[in-house]
Parts: C-alpha cells; structure tokens; sequence
C-alpha cells in the first residue's frame, strides 16, 4: 500500500541547501561546525535594523541531540527555503 502525505506533515523542500555539517569533538567538550564555502555563498541573507547581514541557518533538534548523546557521528547544517 503506498503511503501518501497527510496534512500535518510538512512536504520535503527538494531547494534547501545542505551549507555543512556538526559533530561533536573527539573530546566531546564541543560542537564542531563545518561550512561548505561555496554552499554558503549561495545562501540567502537577511538585515538587520542595524544593518548587520545574517545567514539563517537550521540544525534539527532531534538530530542534534542524537549527536550529543553519541547515537549519531554527525547531522547536517541547512537552509530552508519555502
């Protein structure tokens, strides 16, 4: 039977872009955070009322915490477009 998309699940964005990656340290003290250069060219920004430009940026908190408990080795850094 093919299972088909109900109403509250979201539907997979095929245009977010995978920017990098986070792992914990060989010491586990510490978050590593690796970012593809030219990934994250390619990000849209936003500014701020202060004129700072940010990248937003998203690490799931499911899969960030399976990294933290040691389930995971690694999970991904994206941004979502709609």
């Amino acid at each position: 039977m093919k299972k088909t998309q109900s109403e509250n699940e979201p539907e997979a964005q095929d245009n977010n872009i995978l920017v990098g990656y986070v792992r914990r340290s060989n010491a586990g003290g510490a978050l590593k955070l690796s970012i593809n250069t030219a990934a994250f060219a390619d990000c849209s920004t936003y500014m701020t009322s202060d004129g700072q430009s940010y990248v937003p940026l998203v690490i799931s908190m499911g899969a960030l915490e399976k990294v933290l408990a040691g389930e995971r080795a690694v999970t991904t850094v994206t941004q979502l477009h709609d």
